[in-house]
């Protein structure tokens, strides 16, 4: 940890101007384009051009549905590389703030500082244990079963990954702006089999897929309808006491960018999703129609695998409106959840004291990868 002359209260009371504002973002979007040179090679050419495309409707400030002429995205993702190649060998720089510096991943004390003028500042590490960073204005702090819960704005800095919400320091955190883009793009690019979930989704909000103008108008309202269902899963995740974070984080760093990692992050999603103060039972005890039919348009890949039943019980619920029905297959997904994560748990645990990881990794295909039928399935 780097030495400082004073302490987080004394540094919050001092003035923070737009040059020190300024410098701030600078320091936070050069370990942003560190992180993303070091990193872009994690996701598939697929994946990375979504990401690429929207950064650059990020950096650009375009709304969601906006898209440029492809040269001009090409030009721009040529001076992206150009970036890349030059910091691909740099180490993340200190964070300098009010003439002391602070380590890029010491979000608590940098937050003691940032908080009274208006800034959060997130870090950690995601998908594949990649860095990730931003800076975003705060809109707004509440307390939610005793967790602080921070609304942020508009982003000052970020890198390639996004998500709506995240937990960090044992507080819940709403990414507004990246939570609204990605919203935009589960709709835009929904697959066909969520299709019919999307569409009685938006019926509930008296919109349908074909009138895009209409959408691009009641964008902003949908995000507004949903952004607790965003905050109740980190809800579930910071209150989830069956899949241990630090044995999780032991299996992501010992599997990571593999098929267990994925799984692994499934089980923790699906375990948040359906526990007592996680998302569905927040949707449930609300009867928000349009949010489980978000939710079921919205499942994909191993967390779909994990909780068939609610994929198949939907179109039941579609016709007859019963919410009892729905609270049976959340707790069947949360049992499946359960015994998945104290599976993979335990074989992860023997092998550590064996010191055999490739006996682990040949476990958790045998007993929890191939019965779900994706053995051999490579996982992008």
């Amino acid at each position: 940890m780097a030495i400082r002359k004073t302490d987080a209260k004394e540094e919050a009371s001092r003035h923070l101007d737009t040059h020190e504002r300024e410098a701030i973002t600078s320091q936070v979007l050069r370990n942003c384009s560190i992180s993303d040179s070091r990193h872009a090679g994690l996701y598939s050419i697929c994946g990375l051009a979504l990401r690429l495309r929207d950064l650059f409707k990020w950096e650009k400030g375009l709304d969601p549905w906006i898209e440029r002429e492809a040269s001009e995205i090409l030009a721009w993702i040529g001076e992206k590389e150009e970036t890349w190649e030059e910091l691909v060998e740099k180490d993340f720089v200190d964070l300098m703030i009010l003439d002391e510096p602070y380590e890029p991943f010491e979000t608590k004390s940098i937050n003691e500082i940032l908080e009274p003028h208006d800034l959060f500042y997130g870090a950690g590490y995601v998908h594949s244990l990649k860095p990730t960073f931003f800076l975003a204005i705060l809109e707004e702090k509440k307390t939610l079963n005793g967790h602080p819960v921070y609304t942020l704005g508009r982003e000052l800095a970020r890198d390639l990954f996004t998500v709506p919400a995240l937990s960090q320091d044992n507080c819940i955190v709403l990414r507004r702006e990246s939570a609204k883009l990605i919203l935009w793009d589960q709709i835009f690019h929904i697959r066909k089999s969520g299709r019919q979930a999307l569409s009685f989704a938006l019926a509930e909000h008296g919109l349908n897929l074909r009138d895009q103008e209409a959408l691009h108008r009641n964008l902003a309202k949908i995000f507004e309808s949903e952004i607790d269902t965003y905050i109740y899963h980190e809800l579930g995740e910071i209150e989830d006491t069956i899949f241990d974070r630090k044995i999780f984080r032991e299996i992501i760093a010992t599997f990571p960018h593999t098929p267990i990692e994925h799984l692994a992050r499934a089980i923790k999603d699906l375990l948040a999703d359906t526990k007592e103060n996680g998302t569905l039972p927040y949707i449930i005890h609300e009867r928000r129609k349009a949010s489980l039919g978000f939710y079921v348009a919205f499942l994909e890949g191993m967390k779909r695998e994990l909780f068939p039943e609610l994929v198949e019980t939907f179109p039941k619920f579609t016709r007859t409106g019963d919410w009892p029905i729905i609270s049976e297959v959340v707790s069947m997904g949360n049992n499946r959840a359960r015994h998945y994560a104290e599976t993979i748990i335990d074989i992860h645990q023997r092998g550590k004291e064996e010191k055999d990881e490739a006996w682990a990794e040949q476990e958790i295909w045998r007993h929890l990868l191939s019965p779900m039928g994706i053995a051999n399935q490579k996982v992008g």
